[in-house]
């Protein structure tokens, strides 16, 4: 977890306006759990990074809870909340303890960003959706944002470019590259950093693999592990997203 530790400070590079992605995430996710789990407010976000959603939901009234397996992440995600005046409790954890982090009778839990694939087998993942069913209250639910992978062109070299963004003197050119092996590709991301005074320029680049998980698989390990009324929503986020709900007890 290294590199996400070193992509911490400049991770909200990624989006063209972060502070407008988080208003934005806020609305659609607040609308999409009012409409599907209303009533609804207490939230656990497993895999939290800087403090996107975790963030955007805060500021829509829910109280949230985040956690995520970089150090430096969560350091981040604690400042940037403490900079909005939010109350969000935030601590180091991997997903796939995160009942034994974090305990039951949550009424929602969230992973967004993509997070899931970075899990690299079907066991991995079940085991990450198993400690977040058990993170719930019956009735509770949980909300998944991924990659729509079955659309994605696979091979090596694969650019997906990000752009350019400036700020504090300074530009930025990001850009990922995907070399695909199998189910599984190898990520690696870069920032070119121009110093806009100096014209001085560094490269820093993060690595990272991903398990490229269909969402029709990851429906299927939904169910698997015991979420029910599982299915995916279309065009109402920038990414796929696959919800389910813990059954009530009879």
């Amino acid at each position: 977890m290294a590199d996400y530790d070193d992509l911490a400070p400049f991770f909200h590079l990624i989006f063209q306006d972060w502070d407008a992605s988080i208003e934005r995430q806020g609305r659609q996710l607040a609308s999409i759990i009012h409409s599907t789990w209303p009533g609804h407010h207490t939230m656990l976000d497993v895999s939290c990074g800087i403090g996107t959603q975790a963030i955007a939901l805060a500021k829509n009234g829910f109280k949230v809870t985040g956690s995520d397996l970089s150090a430096k992440a969560v350091e981040r995600a604690v400042a940037e909340a403490a900079l909005r005046h939010l109350d969000i409790a935030f601590s180091v954890c991997d997903m796939r303890e995160a009942h034994a982090h974090h305990g039951s009778g949550f009424d929602l839990v969230i992973s967004g960003d993509n997070s899931i694939p970075h899990l690299l087998t079907d066991e991995d993942i079940s085991l990450a959706l198993r400690q977040m069913l058990a993170c719930l209250r019956p009735g509770g639910g949980c909300l998944l944002t991924v990659r729509d992978y079955d659309r994605e062109e696979r091979g090596t070299n694969i650019v997906k470019p990000y752009g350019v963004r400036s700020e504090n003197g300074k530009r930025y050119l990001g850009f990922q590259i995907w070399d695909f092996e199998g189910e599984c590709y190898d990520f690696t991301l870069y920032f070119l950093e121009e110093d806009l005074a100096s014209r001085e320029v560094k490269v820093r680049s993060m690595r990272s693999r991903y398990y490229a998980v269909g969402t029709p698989r990851l429906l299927a390990l939904m169910e698997k592990a015991g979420f029910e009324d599982v299915r995916r929503l279309d065009e109402v986020f920038y990414q796929p997203v696959l919800i389910g709900t813990r059954a009530l007890e009879s």
